[in-house]
């Protein structure tokens, strides 16, 4: 008998429990879905989504939602509104404009929610920061503005980048001391707003697919003035696809948790057939959800990760929408010592699952 590989052992599963949210009829903001949500807490402690709300044209919001329970099981939301629209001129293109896919850290030590989003503008998606202290009221930091590394050989700012998400707290930067550190997803294919350009890797990659990337701020920076967490440096590679259910590409999801294993990252992966504009629907791949952990004295490294997918699309809502067969994970909140991951069903509605441990 073959001994299971410690580095593919995840102690945890996810367990569906329905839907919470769908686009409500009659609703300008919703027509063209409800999806992959943020989530935090107002200072009453009440539980809250931050869905991303598309309205015809596919312009993004970034709105509120108060999440109700039945037999103390997310069930359901109760709207309260939009606290981010594309109203910044980097955040909309002439043919395109958008707020999308929110994450949301509370950072304690900050006293802040640290949301990041993709500002849909005239140059595709980039990555951008908002903080607020109450969930309701946000400030924009701006796009993030990442620092050259010369032994990259490249600009990461010339690059479309999705899937940022911090850590909830300081962690070990690459000298050691205290850091904000981020995980984000760089897209190396130029291409598609300059034609013939291609792909560009940066030094020592030779793997074109997207991946998970940690960049970092000292967070002695960042307690002076938070406007440095949008000038992170250390950028370094986290990890690539390896199995087949993640054979495109991967990116992070909802910001890590703190397991005695480590931090325990929720991730999607993505299989299929690519298209060749990467900003289109795409019909012809599937996305699911898997995890690793990172080390906690070194978040770059990967102690674990799982060669299946903890949850792949398999009910009607999440193969049937927007873009079909999609389970993409974005938030995860403990309530009552139950944790509860909110996600993105096939671009259309949002979903919870419960994460459980198994040993």
């Amino acid at each position: 008998m073959s001994t299971p590989d410690p580095r593919h052992h995840i102690p945890f599963r996810l367990v569906r429990k329905g839907v919470v949210m769908s686009p409500l009829p009659g609703e300008a903001n919703e027509v063209e879905g409800v999806l992959n949500p943020a989530s935090g807490r107002t200072p009453d402690g009440t539980l809250h989504l931050l869905p991303r709300l598309v309205s015809e044209g596919n312009v993004s919001r970034v709105g509120l939602a108060e999440v109700t329970f039945t037999d103390g099981m997310p069930s359901g939301v109760e709207r309260r509104g939009t606290v981010l629209e594309p109203d910044a001129g980097w955040e909309r293109g002439k043919n395109n404009a958008g707020v999308e896919d929110p994450r949301i850290t509370w950072v304690p030590s900050l006293g802040l929610h640290v949301m990041s989003y993709v500002a849909y503008g005239p140059l595709g998606p980039k990555p951008a920061l908002a903080v607020s202290e109450n969930l309701t009221e946000w400030t924009r930091l701006g796009p993030i503005q990442f620092a050259y590394q010369p032994d990259l050989d490249t600009d990461l700012n010339l690059f479309p980048n999705k899937d940022v998400v911090h850590f909830p707290e300081p962690v070990p930067g690459p000298d050691g001391q205290p850091a904000y550190a981020m995980l984000h997803r760089p897209m190396w294919d130029l291409g598609w707003f300059r034609p013939g350009e291609g792909v560009h890797l940066p030094a020592g990659l030779e793997d074109e697919r997207p991946g998970i990337w940690i960049s970092y701020v000292p967070a002695a920076e960042v307690e002076k003035d938070v406007r440095a967490l949008v000038r992170p440096r250390d950028h370094r590679l986290v990890a690539l696809s390896e199995f087949d259910w993640e054979a495109l590409k991967i990116g992070a999801g909802p910001a890590p948790i703190r397991v005695e294993e480590g931090w325990l990252l929720i991730h999607h992966g993505v299989s299929g057939v690519p298209e060749d504009d990467p900003f289109v629907p795409n019909r012809r791949v599937s996305y699911a959800a898997g995890a690793m952990i990172l080390d906690p004295a070194d978040p770059a490294r990967v102690l674990a990760r799982s060669a299946q997918p903890l949850m792949a699309p398999e009910t009607e809502e999440e193969r049937s929408g927007t873009v079909p067969n999609v389970v993409f994970p974005t938030a995860i909140e403990e309530v009552d010592g139950t944790r509860y991951v909110f996600y993105g069903m096939a671009d259309a509605h949002i979903g919870v699952a419960v994460l459980e441990r198994t040993v």
